[in-house]
């Protein structure tokens, strides 16, 4: 078995297109198998650092107009 990884833009037609062709494919044999995964897994050192600045106190709040000033 090979196991592929494809992105595919849904909101082409031939994103669209290629989409329809596996589904269907997939519901009439047992060849095709759709694994879903979420692009939204973060990693979990940066969730925990994140959470533990949470925490904190010590905040720098830059106002959204002069933010490239800031960089």
């Amino acid at each position: 078995m090979t196991t592929l990884t494809i992105k595919i833009n849904e909101r082409k037609g031939l994103g669209k297109a290629i989409m329809d062709l596996l589904r269907s494919s997939a519901k009439e044999s047992n060849v095709i198998e759709f694994v879903e995964t979420s692009d939204k897994e973060y990693n979990q050192e940066f969730v925990k650092k994140v959470l533990k600045s949470d925490k904190h106190d010590k905040r720098v709040r830059i106002k959204t107009e002069k933010l490239w000033e800031s960089i």
